[in-house]
């Protein structure tokens, strides 16, 4: 049976504190996991969350700030250490080229694992698999920083009064739906179109064109609210979103599952995220992100 979850190794921004690991997300989809933004310690919470080195596909970095990349040198070994035996394939900012080598190569170890460098450039599609395309769009901090975005492709679902009413039944369904038709019935006269899945992975950034398109329409959003809205100034400063802006971009993008991370150590009541997430108008679910948590993508409309 397919798996898509979100399953969360760290939620700290900057420095990690008590109950906070630094940040690292792994996005479970069907039979591959995507790792996002690997901080200092995620190797560790990959074993505490009861993930392994041979669950990684794809490693997708945002930016080049040590919360974010500092755990590149320890997952990239272990994935050596293990022996992986399928290629992993590593996104990042093409611009951070020299820290993406120097965490590759930050100590001596044994090279058995085909990882591929992908490094990104430019808004737009970066890898096509079966069941998702990868995207990823230009964010606003003050290094250069992507966020990404999976598209599922949309398919088709069928329904069964419709088959019915055609007489269409047995192989006869496996058919028309490889096929197109079947005895001069179409296939849309017989399903509907089911639409794919979207998630977005938004990290450190302002408010910019880029997070509105990585938002538009997602299923689940993970997106950044380092502060709470009363310090906005401090988050236009270091390129931060609140917790208020985040949701307010959620809402207008109509996301069906907000996941709120990356929070700064100057607070100690979660739930603040959330009431001021409420306030700003997004009424779809919310998740304020805490380590080792498991959150599953909403059911397919």
């Amino acid at each position: 049976m397919s798996v898509r979850e979100l399953v969360v190794l760290g939620t700290a921004s900057q420095v990690p504190t008590r109950h906070r690991n630094h940040n690292g997300y792994l996005l479970r989809w069907d039979s591959e996991g995507i790792l996002f933004d690997p901080g200092e310690g995620t190797q560790r919470q990959m074993l505490r969350a009861g993930v392994a080195a041979h669950d990684l596909n794809r490693i997708c970095v945002t930016h080049f700030h040590g919360d974010h990349s500092l755990g590149l040198a320890g997952v990239i070994q272990r994935i050596n250490l293990d022996r992986v035996p399928h290629e992993v394939t590593a996104h990042y900012p093409k611009s951070g080229q020299r820290f993406f080598d120097r965490l590759r190569y930050a100590t001596a170890y044994r090279e058995t694992v085909e990882l591929t460098e992908a490094p990104v450039s430019a808004d737009g599609v970066l890898a096509t698999a079966a069941s998702y395309t990868l995207e990823a769009r230009k964010l606003s901090h003050p290094v250069e920083s992507y966020g990404y975005r999976l598209v599922e492709p949309d398919g088709r679902r069928m329904l069964p009064d419709r088959l019915a009413a055609h007489g269409i039944k047995g192989p006869d369904v496996g058919r028309i739906q490889r096929e197109g038709s079947v005895d001069g019935v179409l296939l849309e006269d017989v399903s509907e179109l089911r639409r794919g899945q979207r998630f977005a992975f938004v990290m450190d950034t302002r408010l910019c064109d880029g997070v509105h398109a990585l938002a538009e329409g997602c299923d689940m959003l993970v997106i950044e609210s380092t502060f709470l809205d009363e310090d906005m100034n401090l988050a236009v400063d270091h390129g931060h979103l609140t917790a208020g802006q985040a949701a307010t971009v959620a809402r207008d993008a109509g996301v069906r599952h907000l996941v709120l991370t990356h929070f700064s150590q100057r607070y100690t009541d979660p739930d603040e995220f959330e009431r001021q997430a409420r306030a700003a108008g997004f009424g779809g679910e919310l998740t304020v992100a805490h380590d080792l948590l498991r959150v599953p993508l909403p059911k397919r409309r």
